[in-house]
């Protein structure tokens, strides 16, 4: 599958004088995602203090060097020679997170709108995209903004011409082949069709972000006197997020 996937069409580029990006094949697909990430991990696991971060991308990996590289060619062999190690990398526990979605049209002001356009009832929209599992392949845009595939084709839906000035926290919308959720008040393309009150940036916490490359996401339709009632158990700190463990 490996060989399939890459035919020999990885890429390595300089990006500025510390880093390097490593691309490859232009498309979304979760075999890649994997190997994306078994390289991120070989990599991690050398015990030497070259590399100081790793930055996923849909099929992309940019390594972070601690200090400028004098050498290209002889760095990238060095990651070359990483990734061809046949060695078992150990497997990083992934959880399906279960995020709770109120789609009243007080939250998805963009659902009459793509029921239009896509000749789609509202509850269809609803239950296509409830209905799913997405896959997390990186973060970024903003802190904590997930980037989900997985997306029913039905609902594809290109992103506003004129993105809005202010879109709130919890949004959940749809751009283009993709959906995700505003982690944070900001402005934003992408068509709105519901709102989750779970928070999925949090400086305070250990760790900001709760899911990670890897993690799926399962969107569960709820009401909205649910939606307000979960709102104020967020607020208390005294609502956790349900979780499965994937590969246990």
């Amino acid at each position: 599958m490996k060989e399939l996937l890459l035919d020999n069409t990885l890429t390595y580029k300089p990006f500025g004088a510390k880093a390097i990006l490593i691309e490859w094949k232009p498309i979304i697909d979760e075999a890649i995602l994997q190997d994306i990430l078994e390289f991120k991990d070989k990599i991690k696991d050398q015990k030497g203090d070259t590399y100081l971060d790793s930055i996923v991308g849909y099929n992309s990996l940019t390594i972070i060097f601690r200090d400028i590289f004098v050498n290209f060619k002889q760095e990238v062999a060095k990651l070359k020679a990483i990734y061809a190690v046949n060695s078992a990398v150990e497997q990083k526990q992934n959880f399906l997170w279960e995020i709770p979605v109120c789609y009243d049209l007080e939250f998805g002001i963009d659902l009459k709108e793509m029921s239009q356009s896509l000749n789609l009832e509202i509850s269809e929209i609803i239950k296509m995209h409830s209905e799913s599992v997405y896959t997390v392949f990186f973060i970024g845009f903003l802190p904590g903004f997930l980037y989900l595939g997985g997306l029913n084709s039905k609902l594809y839906f290109d992103r506003k011409p004129n993105p809005r000035l202010n879109v709130e926290r919890g949004a959940v919308g749809i751009g283009g082949e993709q959906t995700g959720v505003y982690p944070v008040n900001s402005a934003g393309g992408w068509n709105i069709i519901g709102k989750t009150p779970i928070n999925f940036f949090d400086v305070g916490e250990k760790k900001p972000c709760f899911a990670k490359s890897g993690d799926r996401i399962k969107f569960i339709s709820i009401t909205k006197k649910e939606f307000f009632k979960l709102e104020n158990l967020v607020s208390d700190n005294s609502f956790q997020l349900f979780k499965t463990v994937l590969n246990d």
